[in-house]
């Protein structure tokens, strides 16, 4: 209510009450106006009661809403359930224009402020999560494969002779198809391999960028979040070519907003090189449902030249999730979801280790990769490929969800190149492993539930092959356990 029918409030109820009443909301109006003054996540999160009202209030500024509206075109707002309507605070005009993502909407004011808001907050929490020197974004309603893909085809304006895409290997099928679909040829570099870890060969990189002509190469596709014993690319390093070379350079940034480390590089790539823009899921990084990334970038024009490339008007669901989530959490709130995250990282990478040597196993040594682990699977190799294959399904089933078991020699053709060792990130990497990943929100509980599990899975395995063995004429020692053929084989085992 505004100031005047609080007034004529004061005539039905106690004076004294209602203006308990208008201070209780100014004091939801207060906050709304710093976020509107501001543009940035508000330290402390917000009541459920003060983000409903704004929405609310956003939402009556929609034509669709008008009480007197009288609509006569194709595109009215109009929404048959009313279950559905709320579902989205009858906020239902979306966002953007036919030409342009970012553009205002005159039939919906309320929306096309809530996009604003989105990018800006959005912005301050990029700021906040390490990349500082970060200048535009904006949400786009589609996921990171999509979004990498309207970034190459907004570099096909500036590069008509770009053919080629160098992209140091990662094997993860969306963001090798993002190219593919925009029309260009992925050339595939591959890793190098140094302890454990699977890094950017940079010789390599350069080799190809001077075997097939700098001004023939559409970007480089650069990652940073990404599955063990693969760690993220050499950033700096590629920013410095790509200056050199004067071509530009996307990061798959997938799920790296949660991680310091990931941020740092995009931040010290920008600072010494070239980094032209970065994507980032909603899910991953903020949890909320799929279905939106954000394209962010160091150049302001550029950034927006991307938005406008979108086609079309575009679903406000992932913006509306995100700001809601964000005014929720506030910048402490988000920062305290960072912390936590490292501090699982330490617990869970303890609880793999302690479980690895308990089964003769070893947890890989990727101290670059600050958010996935892996854990050797030798043992069950040597038993049987079947076995490391049945180890990931007998988790799944024991709702044990995330968990990657990769085995050796795994072949996959995707949009028409083979990639021999499959999800290793290699054509021959040395070990099978299993990956669990420390990810934003995950708590104590998953980590302590999933040792358990995986414990009881190795066991029973390792009982199943002990079985076949004994089944298949094998003597086991009752003293060590030990299988050995024939009588022959039991006497040389020290307990005859």
């Amino acid at each position: 209510m505004n100031s005047e029918n609080f007034s004529i409030s004061e005539k039905i109820v106690s004076p004294s009450y209602i203006r308990q009443g208008s201070q209780a909301r100014r004091s939801h109006e207060q906050l709304i106006r710093l976020l509107l003054e501001q543009g940035k996540c508000p330290e402390e999160g917000w009541s459920e009661s003060t983000i409903e009202l704004f929405l609310n209030e956003l939402a009556v500024m929609d034509s669709n809403n008008f009480l007197g509206n009288c609509g006569v075109g194709e595109r009215e707002g109009r929404v048959a359930s009313s279950l559905v309507a709320r579902r989205h605070y009858r906020l239902i005009h979306g966002i953007g224009r036919s030409g342009d993502i970012a553009a205002i909407q005159p039939k919906a004011t309320g929306s096309s402020l809530l996009n604003k808001l989105t990018n800006s907050v959005v912005l301050d929490i990029l700021k906040l999560s390490g990349v500082r020197s970060v200048a535009s974004c904006f949400v786009v309603p589609m996921a990171t494969g999509m979004s990498l893909t309207l970034c190459f085809l907004t570099l096909r304006h500036k590069r008509p002779k770009g053919r080629y895409i160098i992209w140091p290997r990662i094997d993860q099928k969306s963001c090798f198809k993002a190219m593919i679909t925009a029309g260009f040829e992925p050339v595939v570099v591959e890793n190098i391999l140094e302890g454990d870890e699977l890094r950017t060969d940079m010789e390599a990189v350069e080799r190809k960028v001077q075997e097939l002509g700098a001004e023939n190469i559409l970007c480089v596709h650069s990652t940073t979040s990404c599955f063990a014993p693969r760690v993220p690319d050499r950033l700096e390093e590629l920013a410095t070519m790509s200056a050199k070379y004067d071509i530009p350079h996307v990061v798959n940034n997938a799920y790296g907003v949660q991680s310091s480390k990931c941020m740092h590089l995009i931040q010290q790539g920008a600072r010494v090189g070239r980094i032209d823009a970065f994507v980032q899921s909603l899910d991953k990084n903020f949890m909320v449902p799929v279905g939106g990334a954000i394209i962010a970038g160091f150049n302001e024009s550029f950034i927006q030249e991307i938005s406008r490339m979108y086609p079309g008007r575009a679903s406000a669901s992932p913006s509306l999730d995100v700001l809601i989530t964000l005014l929720t959490l506030g910048a402490s709130g988000y920062r305290k979801l960072l912390a936590e995250q490292k501090e699982m990282y330490t617990y869970l990478a303890q609880e793999l280790k302690r479980l690895a040597a308990a089964h003769g196993e070893r947890l890989l040594h990727t101290p670059h990769n600050p958010i996935s682990l892996a854990m050797s699977l030798d043992g069950l190799q040597t038993q049987s490929s079947k076995s490391v294959t049945q180890l990931g399904s007998m988790l799944f089933t024991r709702q044990v969800s995330g968990a990657r078991v990769v085995a050796l020699g795994n072949k996959q053709m995707v949009s028409g190149h083979m990639f021999c060792g499959f999800m290793s990130h290699s054509e021959a990497y040395p070990h099978p492993y299993l990956n669990a990943a420390s990810a934003v929100g995950i708590t104590r509980d998953d980590v302590t539930l999933c040792i358990k599990r995986l414990d009881k899975c190795l066991k029973s395995l390792r009982k199943e092959s002990s079985t076949r063995s004994v089944s298949s004429g094998a003597n086991k020692c009752d003293s060590c356990g030990l299988l050995v053929h024939g009588s022959i084989g039991l006497l040389k085992c020290h307990h005859y």
